[in-house]
């Protein structure tokens, strides 16, 4: 073993949190790079008590940034999942809430210049290759997070950030209807198989015999329920083209039902194997182009929607509301949400590592 020091800074973004890295301070090499930010989130244990991991996956995620090789884009971003009771990292999916910190850390790590009180930065997800517009604050070429604005799931207020998805559609799959169709039948349920932002595979709560308003504690609980639900999203991933979907975390299952406080619906929205106690911003995007897509099961249970439009999804900790317009009838709709963020530390992680990881990180 050896020791190895990386820069980082632990942000909160949206309703999630993790280190955010410079792609300059990790190994390019996947592997190598994975290894790295199992020691740094402390995975393989359940509290992830030997590193700055949460023991929850909102708070065992990462995000690294860097310049960008992309035409029109200013910096890549890419997201990892990293397992808590397992030491392994998903790269395959997109996480929109982190993405809230992607600008602001760009901005202040000099990556971007800013412009005025309002820095637009456009970012490069590398896991999915789309471009996000993130639209930042910046008073007197500051960041600011301190404001007025209030997302569910996060206590307090902070300023604005605007994310617009410009090409979310078929974000792993090139396709917003993976399957080529609004409803497929999976172990005799209807499902949606939608790809916008984020794969997920939406489906009625009451086909499993649910209200769709429990919480997230109901649902973590309700055992022959998740194993159904598992087993239904690996035959959606496979009818979506999504290679090893059981060992991925996408497509995400959605529990979807009419909604109960004034929203246009509800879900409830799994991380794959344990229900969000919110709803991931990638989720939402999903969600809500579902709801303007005629034939899915988002379409039906919805109430009406008349683009362009801010569609509020109700979720286990309140309400998310995306902004879905579509200037081009033939072309898939453009969504846009807002979040907060905060820097919450910067410093150095100090790692002991295999020597092969080691010697990259160094």
């Amino acid at each position: 073993m050896r020791e190895a020091r990386i820069p980082c800074v632990l942000m909160r973004g949206g309703t999630s949190r993790g280190p955010y890295f410079l792609a300059a301070d990790l190994p390019t090499d996947r592997t190598a790079m994975a290894e790295i930010l199992v020691a740094a989130m402390g995975s393989g244990h359940e509290l992830q008590v030997t590193g700055i991991g949460g023991g929850n996956p909102l708070t065992s995620k990462i995000a690294v940034v860097g310049p960008s090789k992309v035409p029109g884009a200013d910096v890549d971003y890419l997201f990892g999942q990293v397992m808590i009771g397992e030491r392994s990292v998903d790269f395959s999916p997109n996480c929109g809430n982190m993405l809230a910190g992607v600008g602001p850390f760009a901005i202040e790590a000099g990556l971007v210049p800013t412009t005025g009180d309002l820095t637009r930065v456009r970012i490069h997800n590398v896991n999915t290759r789309k471009l996000i517009e993130a639209r930042v604050q910046t008073p007197n070429g500051r960041v600011r997070y301190d404001g007025g604005e209030r997302i569910d799931g996060v206590p307090g207020t902070g300023a604005p950030i605007h994310l617009a998805f410009l090409d979310a559609a078929g974000s792993k799959t090139g396709k917003l209807l993976p399957t080529g169709y609004p409803l497929d039948v999976i172990d005799g349920v209807e499902v949606s198989c939608v790809d916008a932002a984020m794969p997920v595979m939406l489906v009625r709560a009451s086909d499993f015999g649910l209200t769709g308003h429990e919480s997230a504690a109901e649902l973590n609980a309700n055992a022959p329920m998740l194993a159904k639900l598992e087993d239904m999203r690996i035959k959606a991933g496979a009818l979506m083209g999504i290679e090893n979907a059981r060992g991925s975390v996408i497509p995400k299952p959605v529990l979807l039902s009419e909604p109960a406080a004034g929203g246009h619906i509800c879900a409830r929205y799994f991380m794959p194997h344990s229900c969000h106690t919110a709803l991931s911003v990638t989720g939402g995007v999903a969600i809500s182009c579902a709801v303007v897509t005629a034939g899915t099961i988002a379409h039906a249970l919805a109430r009406p929607v008349a683009l362009p439009e801010s569609i509020r999804l109700e979720h286990p900790s309140g309400h998310i509301d995306i902004r879905v317009e579509q200037p081009d009838p033939a072309r898939p709709p453009l969504a846009m949400v807002v979040r907060t963020a905060q820097r919450i530390m910067e410093g150095t992680l100090i790692l002991q590592l295999p020597e092969s990881a080691a010697t990259l990180a160094a």
